[in-house]
C-alpha cells in the first residue's frame, strides 16, 4: 500500500551528476563481493523490471536482497490501520460527494477507510492515481508493487531478504513527515488528488515520466532537503547495509531518491572507499 557521485572519487562514473540508468554495480578494492543498488519508484511494476536489461541477472546473481520492508503477513498495511479503534470524521476533510468518490475507489481495498488518517488517504490516492492516470499499468500486469515484484523474484530463486525497517515504521514516517498540518491544508491536498482523478488529469505526471524516461541529475553534491524522510533514514540504512556488502553479494532495493544527493547511497558509499559503476538497463 505504501509502500527516493561525489568529489570525482569515482572515476569511472562518465558523468558525476548525469546518468540514464536506475543500476548500479557496488565493489570494494579489498573484497570479492559484487552487490548492486537498484533505484525503485513504487508505481511501476512487474512489466517494467521484465523489460530493464541486466536487472534480472543482477539479481539472479545475489544472495542476498536488500529491501525497505518486508511484506509480512499480520504487518502489513492494512493489518497494522484495521487494528486500530480510533477513526477519522471525514465530513471534516471531504466533502460528501469526493467522500463517495473515494469510497468507491477503495471499495476493494483491505483496508478500513475509516480508521486511516487523511495522511494515509493522500498517500494511497496518490499512488492510484500515478498508477491508473500517469502509467496506465498495463491490466494484465500483476498488483504487486516494484519493490514486491522484486521481492517474489528473490522468493522463487530462493534469495535470502531482509528489509531495513518495519511497515510501522514507514506508516509512522509518513504520518509524521507532516505532523501539525492544519485541517485546511489536509482538505485543499485531498480535493486536488480526487479532482485530478476523476478529471484522469496528466497534469501532475512529471514525475512517472521522469522515472520511464530515465534521464537523471543524481546531484551527488546538493544536500538533502528532508532529513526525516531521506537524510536520518539513509544513515540508518547505512549502518544496516555496510556489513552485509562485507560478506554477501546483495541487490539493494530501495526508493531512488535514497540514491541521489549527498545524503544518499550512492555518495555514502563512496565516501567508504566503495566503487559505483553505472549499468546500463536500456
Amino acid at each position: 500500500m505504501f509502500t527516493g557521485i561525489t568529489d570525482g572519487k569515482a572515476a569511472l562514473l562518465p558523468d558525476t551528476l548525469k546518468t540514464n540508468t536506475i543500476l548500479f554495480r557496488v565493489t570494494h578494492p579489498d573484497r570479492d563481493q559484487i552487490s548492486y543498488l537498484f533505484g525503485t519508484h513504487h508505481a511501476f511494476g512487474e512489466s517494467f523490471f521484465n523489460e530493464l536489461q541486466h536487472a534480472g541477472d543482477a539479481l539472479g546473481s545475489s544472495d542476498l536482497l536488500i529491501k525497505e520492508n518486508l511484506n509480512i503477513p499480520g504487518h502489513r498495511a492494512e493489518d497494522i490501520i484495521n487494528l486500530r479503534t480510533s477513526t477519522t470524521s471525514w465530513k471534516k476533510f471531504l466533502n460528501h460527494s469526493d467522500l463517495a468518490f473515494v469510497s468507491n475507489v477503495l471499495a476493494a481495498s483491505p483496508v478500513d477507510l475509516q480508521k486511516m488518517t487523511p495522511t494515509e488517504l493522500h498517500t494511497v490516492l496518490s499512488r492510484y492515481y500515478k498508477e491508473k492516470v500517469c502509467l496506465s499499468k498495463d491490466p494484465t500486469d500483476s498488483h504487486l508493487t516494484l519493490d514486491d515484484y522484486i521481492g517474489s523474484l528473490a522468493e522463487a530463486h530462493r534469495i535470502r531478504m531482509v528489509g531495513l525497517e518495519t511497515t510501522e515504521e514507514q506508516i509512522e514516517l509518513i504520518n509524521r513527515d507532516v505532523r501539525g498540518m492544519p485541517r485546511k491544508v489536509h482538505k485543499k491536498r485531498l480535493a486536488a488528488i480526487i479532482d485530478r482523478l476523476r478529471r484522469k488529469s496528466d497534469d501532475n505526471c512529471r514525475e512517472i515520466e521522469w522515472y520511464r524516461k530515465m534521464d537523471f541529475d543524481y546531484r551527488l553534491t546538493q544536500a538533502c532537503q528532508n532529513r526525516l524522510v531521506l537524510t536520518d533514514r539513509n544513515e540508518r540504512w547505512m549502518a544496516e547495509i555496510e556489513p552485509y556488502l562485507k560478506t554477501n553479494n546483495c541487490f539493494i532495493a530501495v526508493g531512488l531518491s535514497h540514491l541521489m544527493f549527498e545524503c544518499g547511497l550512492i555518495a555514502q558509499l563512496e565516501e567508504r572507499g566503495y566503487t559505483i559503476v553505472p549499468v546500463a538497463v536500456r
